[in-house]
């Protein structure tokens, strides 16, 4: 699912994104497989490049936010096989996970939304993980590096969701 629309911004601190008034708003929604990492991946430089950042910062920000989506995707089996394995689908907020109820739901999405302003950008990825690794491992250690703001919380499916922010050329960290 692709959607774009222009609105208000986000909830969090005050950024570029902001202040500068309009914001455009992309969404998009993917197969929780790492497979579709990449779509990502590239939806992020393309909306970075708009910005008018340097070809650094772009890069930057293509790999947070395939370290923040690789995070809500939660841990990947290996078993040598060379098979992709998917992410198992969890129950949804307020349902005993069982039965025909379990069998019925959607499979499990990762979804980005970014927010475009002026010069500054705002990204927060959502997916399946059941926890999130401890703020003081590397990943966290990547993220915080590579944006000018980072933030957890809960979706409005109750998931884990990162929210990344770049307030723009020069600006992002």
């Amino acid at each position: 699912m692709v959607t774009a629309a222009g609105g208000a911004g986000a909830p969090g601190g005050t950024s570029a994104v902001e202040e500068a008034g309009a914001v455009d708003v992309v969404e998009l929604e993917v197969p929780a497989d790492p497979a579709y990492l990449s779509v990502l991946r590239t939806a992020t430089a393309g909306l970075a490049a708009r910005l008018d950042l340097t070809i650094d910062e772009i890069e930057d920000l293509r790999i947070a936010v395939d370290e923040a989506c690789a995070l809500v995707l939660g841990p990947q089996p290996l078993d040598g096989s060379g098979e992709r394995h998917a992410v198992e689908a969890q129950p949804a907020p307020g349902s005993s996970g069982g039965g025909e109820a379990a069998a019925r739901q959607a499979p499990p999405v990762l979804r980005a939304r970014f927010e475009l302003a002026g010069t500054g950008m705002r990204v927060e990825v959502s997916g399946p993980a059941r926890t999130l690794p401890g703020r003081e491992s590397f990943a966290w250690a990547v993220l915080d590096a590579l944006v000018g703001g980072l933030d957890t919380g809960r979706d409005e499916l109750g998931r884990h969701c990162i929210r990344l922010r770049h307030d723009g050329p020069g600006r992002g960290d």
